[in-house]
């Protein structure tokens, strides 16, 4: 588990985080695979897992001393390790947000960071909210995550909160229809089916609040 002293948040949460999410990202490897079979390559699940591995691998080679160079480090290396579009995203994602991270890091800090994270995804991608992407889980976790910081939640309760909003969010992807990547090209056929990327996103937020836990 990650250390949660005096509202900061030190490097082993985010180690626990990565560690969780390649677990996460094993376990629904096939299901993950599944979705992207219904709209997309058919490898979502599998580059994701290859990814978070080699992740583990670097961070274990290059052991971090801050929280901002295990996220930079698992960004850069989803970027060079993972095929299609998963990798570039993933990798801005964790990039961005190491690199907006104040020192000490705090739970406000954070969520401002994340929240920076999420635009750099939003523009590479070039993706809103409900256009059918994982935008459609990190976008909601943001707002989540930002609101319960507003309110004074706890690390843990507000991971909670922003874990939750994913996993809606990722649901609420299963009536749209796509209007980014290669699901799109599937017009309406698209409809009735999870998007891949925000089933993986939500995952990879409920990782990071069992880490906090």
């Amino acid at each position: 588990m990650g250390a949660l002293m005096a509202g900061m948040l030190d490097t082993d949460l985010f180690l626990a985080w990565t560690e969780g999410a390649a677990r996460a990202v094993r376990l629904h490897r096939d299901r993950l695979t599944g979705l992207d079979a219904a709209i997309g390559d058919a490898d979502h699940g599998t580059n994701l897992d290859r990814g978070f591995t080699e992740v583990g691998k670097a961070l274990t080679e290059w052991p971090p001393t801050s929280p901002a160079q295990v996220l930079v480090s698992a960004g850069t290396t989803l970027i060079r390790r993972v095929g299609g579009a998963s990798g570039p995203l993933y990798g801005s994602l964790f990039r961005q947000l190491g690199k907006s991270l104040d020192t000490p890091v705090t739970l406000a800090g954070f969520a401002a960071a994340f929240e920076s994270g999420v635009q750099a995804v939003e523009r590479l991608g070039k993706a809103a909210q409900g256009d059918k992407t994982m935008i459609d889980a990190l976008a909601p976790a943001a707002r989540a995550l930002t609101q319960a910081v507003q309110e004074g939640a706890d690390e843990h309760k507000a991971f909670e909160r922003a874990a939750r909003a994913a996993e809606e969010g990722a649901k609420a992807t299963i009536p749209l229809r796509a209007r980014k990547g290669r699901a799109s090209y599937l017009g309406e056929r698209s409809i009735g089916h999870e998007d891949p990327g925000a089933a993986s996103a939500a995952l990879i937020m409920a990782a990071l609040a069992e880490a906090a836990a």
